[in-house]
């Protein structure tokens, strides 16, 4: 009889180690659930881009220079914000829509990729150049590494890539821009002009972004990672 007490003790203190260690496992996992959720609502929240008047030397522009991103409703304002989407897996450029600047005006994402179309026009009374810039705003995991931005530019494309880890473009890429020796985050990695843009021009722009899947530095080290970014668009006057 007591043989069977203390046996039956043995079982009842084993099975309440048994439920304490399964309480204590079943915190870690939701904590650690937690942080994570915590850590891809931010990477969300991160991959917002944006489009906003600049001026250059800090000066605010009084030229006319306008932004909007609907033609049939020309309301300019100095800051467009695109459509975020909230998981972007790697995929090929093959697999954008070869129209893809022409789909629409606005945001018009699809599967594992951001587009965004808008208008540039001078509606001031003098000719002016304007420079617009991409620039890095923070940054998780060296997602930079895989990245393609495609700008089209009136129907004309350009896609930028960072170097290769070999020092060598990209196949098919113009090498971003920025000092290497230093922290991606808070430089432009592409600064590009547009000339003589006269009284009334009009400018349809598209930027596409995605992960590019055959880049051999898209590897598993950046999943989770995180891209914010912005464009900046500043005049310039002639002369």
């Amino acid at each position: 009889m007591a043989n069977g007490v203390i046996v039956k003790a043995d079982q009842i203190k084993h099975r309440k180690l048994l439920v304490r260690v399964m309480k204590i496992s079943m915190l870690s996992i939701l904590s650690t659930l937690s942080i994570v959720y915590m850590m891809l609502s931010i990477a969300y929240k991160e991959g917002r881009f944006t489009v906003e008047i600049g001026s250059d030397n800090g000066s605010q522009s009084n030229s006319g220079l306008a932004i909007f991103s609907d033609l049939n409703s020309a309301q300019a304002s100095r800051k467009l914000v695109a459509d975020p989407i909230k998981n972007m897996d790697n995929i090929d450029s093959s697999w954008i829509p070869v129209n893809v600047d022409k789909e629409a005006d606005g945001s018009h994402n699809g599967e594992n990729y951001i587009a965004y179309s808008f208008y540039i026009e001078n509606q001031g009374d003098e000719a002016f150049h304007y420079w617009y810039e991409i620039i890095v705003d923070s940054m998780v995991k060296n997602v930079d590494d895989a990245v393609r931005i495609r700008i089209y530019l009136n129907g004309e494309p350009t896609t930028y890539a960072k170097m290769a880890s070999n020092g060598s473009p990209e196949p098919g890429t113009t090498p971003f821009e920025f000092d290497t020796s230093s922290s991606v985050v808070g430089q432009s990695i592409i600064t590009k002009r547009r000339d003589d843009m006269q009284p009334g021009d009009l400018d349809r722009m598209t930027i596409v972004i995605w992960l590019h899947g055959p880049d051999p530095e898209c590897i598993d080290n950046i999943i989770g990672g995180a891209i914010k970014m912005h464009m900046k668009i500043s005049e310039q006057p002639i002369g």
